[in-house]
């Protein structure tokens, strides 16, 4: 629900089908209207042209009878109970005889003009109810036959059901082909729009494979109002890797001019001797220590923020358990990995040093046997983050001990020859790259070390 409500097409294509339904609606009905409108006039002309007719059709004869044989030129006035009629009758005294349509078997009583009253032009017309229950339109008209003012009541009837029929005939079809033109041009547009939304899809896909490390740039040719869209992503992404270059450069420079003073400072301390030599040493290697720590870090954070690089793991972790046994070969190095090639989201030697650390770490601690494994998500070939796992068969941690030795310069053997740096560099390290690093005991007896790191597409 909340991707459609985010979703651009979705909101074009929703917003365009709402307006073409309207428009379908508007149209449809102006249209059923004018139709309808045109109908009856066109009915009620052809109704006055019958009365008219009807009326110059009868005449009185001498004795005073009405007489005459309209032919109105509709052969539905000759269908009995046809729903088309018309009607002579008398309404002054001294006339006589009533005049009928073939098709009126029956008396349609005219209502009281009371009720439908004439106009100045003695004529009127009104809707009623036919033979057979139809609804039929009557134009009546009241006409002086003679000079005696003999006067004739002259009825023409149409059938309305008829003409309501063919105007709901009309409007179905219709509805029925606006509908079908409503259907295909809202599938065209839904067309035209997801083409013309195609070109932010491509951009989406260079930017995901600049972010992924597999492109530098944005390439492509872009329609001209996405090209400055584009161009500029370029220009910000060129002046982030400037940036990021000109800050290693600094870092770099920053080393290089701080070793020069230490190195005098350890030279010192050695001459110098004694307790206040010991001292001054320590402190410059600990200055030295903080020095490439930090200088690391601040490397990670650039490189992090910038481009995603990308790290064939297998790869780079089956020559670093190679090195190990080469190194420790009383040592068995077992190394467990996953068919399909992983990509790392950092660069190779970041990745050699959390996993050299912890090798030269379990190597030291381990008897005989030490297990590098890779695991990645049940299921998923395309995970987006994987576990290394480092296990030896020592003597491993404490459990209350797991989070002291994380911490730098920390040891819980100072007989066995180290710093107390690796697990708490290894630590930071991962830490830097968004991941999670976790002490527990291996089936193998000793120590296991969990790293969880984002993985690259």
């Amino acid at each position: 629900m909340t991707f459609g409500l985010r979703s651009l097409t979705l909101r074009v294509i929703a917003l365009s089908t709402l307006w073409a339904v309207l428009s379908l609606i508007v149209i449809s009905t102006i249209i059923t209207t004018l139709y309808r409108q045109s109908s009856e006039r066109g009915f009620d002309s052809v109704l006055s042209a019958h009365l008219f007719h009807l009326i110059g059709s009868v005449g009185v004869s001498e004795s005073g009878f009405l007489t005459g044989s309209p032919d109105l030129g509709d052969l539905r006035f000759s269908e009995p109970q046809s729903g088309w009629y018309w009607s002579v009758e008398p309404v002054s005294g001294g006339l006589k005889g009533t005049l009928r349509s073939p098709s009126m078997t029956e008396i349609i009583p005219s209502p009281d003009t009371a009720e439908v009253p004439f106009n100045a032009n003695f004529q009127r017309n009104y809707v009623t109810q036919g033979i057979n229950g139809e609804e039929i339109e009557v134009f009546e008209n009241e006409f002086v036959l003679d000079t005696t003012n003999r006067v004739a009541r002259f009825r023409v009837m149409g059938n309305r059901t008829e003409l309501e029929n063919e105007i709901d005939g009309f409007e179905r079809r219709l509805f029925v082909y606006l509908a079908m033109f409503g259907l295909g041009m809202i599938a065209i547009n839904a067309l035209a729009i997801l083409l013309g939304l195609q070109p932010l899809r491509r951009v989406s896909d260079a930017l995901a494979q600049v972010r992924e490390g597999t492109a530098k740039r944005l390439t492509g040719t872009f329609p001209a109002e996405i090209e400055p869209l584009a161009n500029e992503t370029n220009a910000l992404i060129d002046n982030n890797r400037r940036i990021v270059e000109r800050a290693r450069t600094q870092v770099g420079n920053l080393a290089h001019s701080l070793k020069t003073p230490l190195a005098v400072m350890l030279n010192e301390s050695r001459s110098i001797g004694g307790d206040r030599g010991k001292l001054l040493a320590g402190q410059a290697s600990a200055m030295q220590n903080q020095l490439d720590h930090y200088l690391q870090r601040a490397r990670v954070a650039a490189q992090r923020d910038s481009v995603v690089y990308r790290t064939p793991v297998v790869e780079a972790l089956t020559s670093m358990a190679r090195v190990i046994q080469k190194l420790k070969p009383e040592i068995s190095v077992a190394f467990v990995h996953p068919k399909h090639e992983i990509l790392f989201g950092g660069e190779r030697a970041d990745l050699e040093e959390i996993v050299g650390n912890l090798l030269e770490n379990a190597s030291k601690w381990g008897r005989r046997d030490v297990r590098l494994s890779i695991e990645t998500p049940p299921g998923e070939r395309q995970a987006k983050t994987f576990q290394l796992l480092v296990e030896d068969d020592g003597p491993g941690i404490p459990e209350e001990m797991a989070k002291k030795v994380l911490r730098r310069g920390t040891r819980l053997d100072e007989k066995t020859p180290g710093t107390g740096l690796g697990l708490a560099i290894v630590n930071e390290l991962v830490r830097e790259y968004g991941g999670n690093l976790t002490l527990g005991r291996s089936d193998l007896g000793g120590l296991k070390v969990t790293v969880e790191l984002s993985a690259a597409s």
